[in-house]
């Protein structure tokens, strides 16, 4: 048996958020496809946005599937939502265009796997289990898949199994061949597996940081989207290795300005809410210690 554990009221309706988080994350990831379509690799940052879109979406579903008091629930919601999603992802990328529709629906029914073994089968017994991981499992697809194309410049498994390398030799650089290789794919470099830390620490820091008594909806979710800013800024340092500078660059640009909005806005929100702000200064360290 367990007891709801009240969070504060008012704020978007999670359903809302829910339907937001899904157009959002669907239509910027599928924006990406503009790079197909103009022989470019410039508008892989939507990918990263689509992602952030996912990620606000998901920790509302994180603080309301622990407002059941499931205690240490909220960092290990996020490591099942990207555990199961990944699952999800990968498999979507085989479908071409419809990868991002696929990753969402497999999400979806791969969660609620899940969410029924842990509810009737573990008996955790919570009410909004199955809905909440079957979210879960679906925003860890799409944040899956929004890095990773923002990455690679594309959500078909191609792009992310191999890559292309070219040998060049003498003085005068004289390229000699070209040809692919998964070592250094995002897949076959394990660079996948720093996109599932990124997602997995960005989808539950921002309800884990400002749970309780005074939590607002509009901190946690500033929270939330300034380290998914903060993830894409990673992700775009780790595109060095597939886009072109110039695409890297307007990745970096859009990471960094959205990292330093949120940001400020996450610390206005605190000053908000905050009984007083003291300043802090350094510690002095006794000498001879």
């Amino acid at each position: 048996m367990t007891a709801q554990i009240t969070v504060t009221e008012g704020g978007i309706a999670h359903n809302t958020l829910m339907i937001y988080g899904i157009v959002g994350s669907v239509v910027l990831i599928y924006l990406t496809y503009l790079n197909t379509l103009t022989g470019t690799q410039l508008f892989s940052f939507f990918g990263g946005l689509g992602a952030i879109a996912a990620l606000i979406w998901g920790s509302s579903t994180i603080k309301r599937l622990c407002s059941y008091g499931i205690g240490t629930g909220v960092p290990s919601a996020g490591m099942i939502a990207f555990g199961s999603g990944v699952i999800a992802m990968l498999l979507a990328t085989k479908f071409g265009i419809a990868s991002p529709i696929v990753a969402l629906v497999l999400g979806f029914v791969i969660g609620a796997i899940l969410g029924y073994i842990a509810n009737n089968i573990l008996a955790m017994k919570i009410p909004v289990m199955i809905q909440s991981i079957a979210e879960l499992a679906a925003v860890g697809s799409m944040v899956m898949m929004g890095f990773s194309v923002m990455a690679t410049g594309s959500f078909t498994f191609n792009f992310l199994s191999v890559t292309k390398v070219v040998a060049i030799v003498g003085e005068n650089a004289t390229v000699v061949g070209a040809n692919t290789a998964y070592v250094t794919s995002l897949l076959g470099g394990s660079l996948i597996a720093v996109i599932f830390m990124l997602g997995a620490l960005a989808i539950q820091h921002g309800f884990n940081a400002c749970l309780g008594p005074s939590e607002k909806q509009d901190r946690t979710l500033m929270l939330t989207a300034e380290v998914g800013f903060l993830s894409m800024v990673m992700v775009a340092i780790l595109s060095y290795v597939y886009l072109d500078l110039v695409a890297l660059a307007i990745s970096l640009i859009v990471s960094v300005a959205g990292w330093y909005y949120t940001y400020s806005r996450y610390i206005a929100l605190s000053k908000r809410d905050a009984a007083a702000w003291l300043d802090t200064k350094p510690i002095v360290e006794a000498e001879g210690h």
